[in-house]
């Protein structure tokens, strides 16, 4: 089973196999991509809500990679119902490949190319340089902002 983010809609993603999708991704669409999510609804779309259980597992994997930021709710909710579902997830975000593929979910992606490795991101303060490993509202330090780094 493949699970459709939006921009399987918005680029006329088309596979032969079963297809699921969430709410939440009808209300991100307009136009013509709302209209491709009613029709492959009507062609046998399953469209799922995940448990809070699996959203909730799901947060806790991309506050531990540094993606939780970079998520919205949509996405989050996107990825627990891959995971319920055991579907390949189908999303040329690249936030969403990362979490997805910390909770061993398949990716395929449409428009893009996809991840080739998956990071646990760092933050770095923009005032005193020092690095922390999760996301913080402000240094506790110096106060200043942070910023997601890659950790290469």
């Amino acid at each position: 089973m493949q699970l459709l983010d939006s921009s399987a809609f918005i680029h006329e993603y088309h596979t032969d196999e079963p297809t699921a999708s969430i709410p939440a991704v009808k209300e991100e669409l307009e136009d013509e991509s709302a209209l491709r999510f009613d029709a492959e609804e009507g062609s046998g779309m399953h469209v799922h809500v995940p448990s809070d259980d699996s959203c909730r597992q799901v947060e806790k994997a991309a506050r531990e990679s540094g993606d939780l930021e970079e998520l919205s709710d949509t996405d989050l909710r996107l990825i627990a119902a891959a995971l319920e579902l055991d579907a390949t997830l189908v999303t040329d975000d690249y936030a969403m490949q990362n979490v997805a593929e910390r909770l061993d979910v398949d990716v395929d992606v449409i428009a893009r190319e996809g991840i080739t490795e998956e990071r646990e991101w760092k933050f770095q303060c923009a005032g005193c340089g020092r690095t922390f490993d999760e996301q913080k509202d402000r240094c506790p330090i110096c106060g200043s902002d942070l910023t997601r780094k890659n950790p290469a």
